[in-house]
């Protein structure tokens, strides 16, 4: 194993390369579904009726980006079996915004 595959386990505290390879492959699966879904939602409330200035229409697209994530995270950790490991990154999200 590289000196680099190594530094990532521990930055990732992941037990294995096998583990590391599954918290990549659940945070861009939460990535990419984040934003699919984020877009559809926007597009379903239909915003542009609602808001002209192209600030804040990207400024709630953001926030749907954000909300959407973290529960696609959560909700992939749990298939694949990892959910008190990326609660962790839950926790660390509110505490930032001290909900």
């Amino acid at each position: 194993m590289t000196k680099i595959l190594k530094k990532l386990i521990l930055i990732f505290e992941a037990k294995s390369l096998i583990h590391l390879i599954k918290i990549f492959l659940i945070f861009g699966l939460a990535g990419s579904l984040s934003l699919y879904l984020s877009e559809l939602i926007y597009n379903y409330i239909n915003i542009e009726d609602f808001v002209n200035i192209y600030i804040v229409k990207l400024f709630i697209k953001i926030i749907f980006l954000i909300i959407m994530y973290q529960i696609t995270l959560l909700s992939i950790a749990i298939i694949f079996g990892e959910f008190k490991y990326f609660f962790k990154f839950f926790k660390k999200f509110l505490n930032r915004f001290k909900l």
